[in-house]
C-alpha cells in the first residue's frame, strides 16, 4: 500500500494505491456514499453496487455535459441527499470529472471521493482537484478546482480495462514523462512491453511513479498559475483535435504532443532525434501520431481555448526530454507554425 497527500487550498486529498475492498472496510469510504458511475461500469461491477445507492449515467465523453449534471442533481434530489451525504465516483475520467463538478455544487458542496477505474483517470483525471464538464465545443469550459477526500487506486480494475482504453491512458503517462523525467522515459521506452503485458509488479511501480509526478505538481501550484501548466503539454492542440475527429483524449493528446513536440524544434530546443523518439514512443505505446485533419477548424478552437491570454497563450514546450518550459506565444505565431507542420 501507497499513501499520498496532496494539500491544496480547497482542501487535503489522500491518494491511496491499495486494495479498494481493504478500503470499505476501514471507514475510508463511507458506507452509504452515493455512486455515481457509467451504464457500462453499473452493469460489469454489479455485484459490488447492487446494495448501494448509484446513479448510473450513459458512457461516453458526449455525456459530459450540463444537461447529464442536471439528470444527476435530480436523482440526488430522490435520494434526499443533503450537505452531509458523501459522493463517490466509481469510473474512469469522465465520471471523476462529472462526479466532482456535481459534488462540488450540489447544495455549494458535499464531501466525495473517487474510485478511479481506467488507466487515465488513476493517473491524471482523479488527482488535482479539476473537476467539470464540457460546453459544445470547449473542453472543460465549465468546472470547479475542489480535491475530493480521497482517491483509492486499485490495479484490479485494469484487469477488466479493454485494451483501447488502456491505450488512451498511456498518452498521460508519456507527458507525464516528457515533462519531468528524461531518464524515466528512457526507462519506459526501454521497457514498454511490460506495461503493455499489464505486468502487476512493474505496473503498480509505473502507477505509483505517476501519482506522485502529478501530486508533486499539483502540491506546488494548485490553481495553475505556474509550473501546474506543465500538464497541459500536448492538450493546446489535442482538446481541438479530439472534439473535431471525435478521438480518445489520449489518441488526441498524442498527435497533441507530436505537434508541440515539432513545434519545440521549431524554437530551437529539440532537435530531429528527440522527435524521433517521442514518436516511436508513441507509436509502440499503440498511439496515433498523426491524423488527417482541417488545421484551420484545430485553429479556430485552439484560439478560443481557456487558458488564452488576449491574442497569445501559454503554450507548453519541451526544452529537452524531461524538461518542459512554459512559453507565451502569439496565437497568430502559433497558428502559422501549426499549418507549416507535416505529420507522417
Amino acid at each position: 500500500m501507497s499513501r499520498y497527500l496532496l494539500r491544496g487550498k480547497s482542501g487535503q486529498s489522500e491518494i491511496i494505491v491499495e486494495d479498494f475492498n481493504a478500503m470499505l472496510h476501514n471507514s475510508v469510504i463511507p458506507k452509504d456514499s452515493i455512486y455515481i458511475t457509467d451504464n457500462n461500469l453499473n452493469e460489469l461491477y454489479s455485484s459490488f453496487l447492487q446494495d448501494k445507492k448509484v446513479i448510473s449515467i450513459p458512457y461516453g465523453e458526449e455525456n459530459k455535459t450540463i444537461s447529464t449534471v442536471n439528470t444527476i442533481y435530480d436523482q440526488l434530489i430522490e435520494f434526499k441527499a443533503d450537505r452531509k451525504s458523501f459522493i463517490v465516483g466509481f469510473g474512469g475520467g469522465m465520471i471523476t470529472d462529472i462526479a466532482g463538478f456535481v459534488a462540488s455544487t450540489y447544495m455549494r458542496g458535499t464531501r466525495f471521493g473517487f474510485i478511479p477505474t481506467s488507466l487515465l483517470a488513476m493517473i491524471d483525471a482523479s488527482i488535482g482537484g479539476k473537476n467539470g464538464v464540457n460546453h459544445f465545443n470547449y473542453k472543460n469550459m465549465i468546472g470547479t478546482i475542489t480535491q475530493p477526500e480521497f482517491v483509492v487506486i486499485d490495479t484490479v480494475f485494469l484487469k477488466t480495462l479493454p485494451q483501447e482504453e488502456f491505450t488512451n491512458g498511456l498518452a498521460e503517462s508519456v507527458k507525464h514523462l516528457l515533462i519531468s523525467d528524461q531518464q524515466r522515459f528512457s526507462n519506459f521506452a526501454e521497457h514498454i512491453n511490460n506495461v503493455l503485458k499489464k505486468d502487476i509488479s512493474f505496473l503498480n511501480d509505473f502507477i505509483n511513479q505517476q501519482v506522485k509526478i502529478k501530486i508533486d505538481i499539483v502540491n506546488e501550484d494548485e490553481l495553475e498559475t505556474g509550473n501546474r501548466k506543465k500538464l497541459n503539454f500536448g492538450h493546446t492542440f489535442g482538446h481541438p483535435i479530439e472534439k473535431i475527429l471525435g478521438l480518445k483524449h489520449g489518441f488526441a493528446v498524442s498527435i497533441g504532443m507530436i505537434i508541440a513536440s515539432e513545434i519545440s524544434k521549431k524554437f530551437g530546443y529539440l532537435n530531429e532525434s528527440d522527435v524521433h523518439l517521442i514518436r516511436d514512443t508513441l507509436i509502440k505505446a499503440g498511439l496515433p501520431v498523426s491524423c488527417k485533419m482541417d488545421k484551420k477548424k484545430v485553429i479556430e478552437i485552439m484560439s478560443k481555448d481557456k487558458k488564452k491570454n488576449n491574442d497569445s497563450i501559454d503554450f507548453i514546450l519541451l526544452k529537452q526530454i524531461g524538461e518542459a518550459k512554459i512559453e507565451l506565444i502569439k496565437i497568430d505565431q502559433l497558428a502559422e507554425m501549426f499549418l507549416e507542420i507535416k505529420l507522417p
